[in-house]
């Protein structure tokens, strides 16, 4: 690739930033800090920050991401530490058991423990089965608490992202380092905290940042445990007053501050730790095997962890295919009548289509640009591509629910993109709102590739008289077709059961994807929670399915693609 082609490149890609990415959240600012004569005011944020129920949402939506993220380290440090450093029974299958809460959008997992520990559920049934409660007692565990619900919900369907960057990390120590400190009678658990967790400190920022700013923003769930005293649930409800109202745009404006500064401080203090390492030939190192029961212990650490953390799917499976589940232990009969109907109703079918043409489209365009990113990221030197890679890698940094309000914000009545205003047609807001948020994954696969490929196999090309580009698509690029297709399918996947875009941009339910499908669905009296299920299942399936490819083609370096 020329210098001129690669600055063609960084002049588009830049362009669809500004317009889609940049241009969204000056909306917000300007929304949230410009009052109706365009003077800059801090009225509506001093209003808002003084006013106790916005206070409220802010500090519990700052608590739950710490909650949720702590509880998700807590299971899966220990895990990813597990899985590096011994052999065990069953190891290369629980590896990838352990990817299984992955394949369910925590919102959705809400419906299925909700029915497993709500007032009339399946624990509630079996203790009165057991004899500790009297017939007829009921107890509403979530109700009790929503705040720690939530938070465990969460934890459960996000920790796999911390277990990949860690054990991604762990992978990369040199054994030598470790072996070095046991010599000189650091062992045990100093040793870990004295020099391994150090080295992978890198690797568990990412992770963790993934997940605090996935938690901290998260609609889906918290709106299904109808837990309404968190700032995106209120900006939700105050979508209805986007054309005139301040404070939803303050409030917006607030979240991807908190965001942007919470990964800041944490990229400062934990982000740019880097330490040398030695060839790892250096020190024999690997997995060691253990004696028997300690070996076992392993194998039942995961067996239980991985338990515990499909209960959500265990439900949302058992609900789709009862006939009823009632104040029973397990439902009183199967059936597949819930599929039937899911498909038969209005909501389901066309949601499918809608989320595979916006996914495929978005997918499309993600490997494109990708491609381009990665290259001059890579093999060029031109001035500002840090500046590129540091744009493409920004969207994992804001949340969903900012760029899609401010995608609201800019197609409003009278503003320049009115022609895409999702009110009629939320087609084109969509794509590119799916083409954003899940760019990063591609990125980081291409760059991946690229890094690993010598780039003398296009210097021989070319010097054998191919044209820089054309050696690229016939030389480099079939290289690292691994590479592309696992960061393809994964931005494909997640992109087919995107939340916070889907449920605030797709207005008209004739442009419904499968997640805002589900929402609606669960919301219906009568059987909407069995139809909502039915739907939940078949996003299991192919979410499974995707992640499952990705994780054969990438194994060990699927942790890269989740870093900030």
């Amino acid at each position: 690739m020329t210098k001129t082609t690669a600055r063609l490149v960084f002049a588009l890609t830049a362009a669809f930033f500004a317009v889609f990415f940049l241009w969204p959240v000056l909306q917000i600012l300007k929304g949230g800090f410009v009052d109706a004569d365009g003077r800059l005011t801090f009225a509506y944020l001093g209003a808002l920050l003084t006013d106790p129920t916005y206070l409220t949402a802010l500090r519990n939506s700052f608590l739950l991401a710490c909650a949720g993220t702590s509880i998700a380290l807590l299971i899966a440090l220990p895990l990813a530490t597990i899985s590096d450093r011994f052999l065990y029974p069953l190891k290369g299958f629980l590896n990838s058991a352990v990817l299984i809460p992955m394949i369910l959008p925590p919102f959705v997992g809400a419906i299925g423990i909700k029915q497993i520990f709500g007032q009339y559920g399946a624990v509630n049934a079996l203790i009165v089965d057991l004899g500790l409660r009297p017939h007829g007692w009921t107890f509403d565990w979530f109700a009790a608490n929503r705040f720690w619900g939530i938070a465990v919900v969460e934890a459960l369907s996000l920790y796999p992202i911390i277990y990949l960057n860690a054990v991604a990390a762990l992978a990369n120590i040199d054994p030598a380092m470790e072996e070095a400190a046991q010599n000189l009678g650091c062992t045990g658990l100093r040793r870990f905290w004295k020099i391994t967790l150090p080295l992978i400190q890198p690797g568990l920022f990412a992770g963790c940042t993934i997940v605090f700013i996935w938690v901290f923003t998260e609609l889906g769930t918290p709106l299904v445990f109808d837990y309404s005293r968190v700032t995106s649930v209120q900006i939700f409800y105050g979508l209805k007053d986007i054309g005139g109202n301040p404070f939803p745009y303050a409030l917006v404006a607030v979240m991807l501050a908190s965001s942007v500064l919470i990964y800041a401080v944490g990229k400062g203090i934990f982000g740019q730790t880097g330490h040398a390492m030695m060839a790892k030939a250096t020190s024999a190192g690997g997995a060691r095997a253990l004696p028997g029961p300690k070996a076992w212990l392993c194998t039942a650490i995961f067996c239980g962890v991985t338990a515990v953390a499909i209960l959500p799917h265990l439900g949302v499976v058992l609900i789709a295919f009862s006939k009823d589940w009632y104040a029973n232990v397990l439902p009183r009969g199967f059936t597949l009548d819930n599929f039937r109907a899911a498909l038969g109703n209005e909501f389901t079918v066309p949601a499918i289509a809608n989320s595979l043409k916006f996914a495929s489209v978005s997918t499309v365009i993600d490997v494109f640009l990708g491609i381009a990113i990665a290259y001059v990221v890579v093999r060029t030197r031109i001035a500002g591509r840090q500046v590129l890679d540091f744009l493409s890698m920004l969207p994992l940094a804001v949340p969903g629910i900012v760029l899609a309000f401010g995608y609201l914000a800019m197609s409003q009545e009278g503003r320049f993109f009115y022609f895409i205003n999702p009110v009629r047609n939320p087609t084109v807001l969509l794509i590119v709102a799916y083409s954003i948020r899940r760019l990063p994954y591609v990125v980081r696969s291409a760059a991946a590739g690229f890094q690993q490929t010598s780039v003398t196999l296009e210097e021989a090309a070319e010097n054998l008289g191919c044209p820089p580009l054309r050696a690229m698509f016939r030389v480099t690029l079939p290289l690292i077709a691994a590479n592309l297709m696992a960061g393809a399918l994964l931005a494909f996947a997640f992109a087919m059961l995107e939340v916070s875009d889907s449920i605030i941009l797709a207005q008209k339910q004739a442009y419904f994807p499968i997640t805002k499908a589900i929402l609606e669905l669960f919301q219906l009296l009568g059987d909407g929670k069995f139809l909502a299920c039915a739907l939940g299942v078949w996003a299991m399936v192919f979410l499974g399915t995707m992640v499952a490819g990705v994780s054969l083609l990438l194994g060990k370096r699927l942790g890269a693609i989740f870093r900030v």
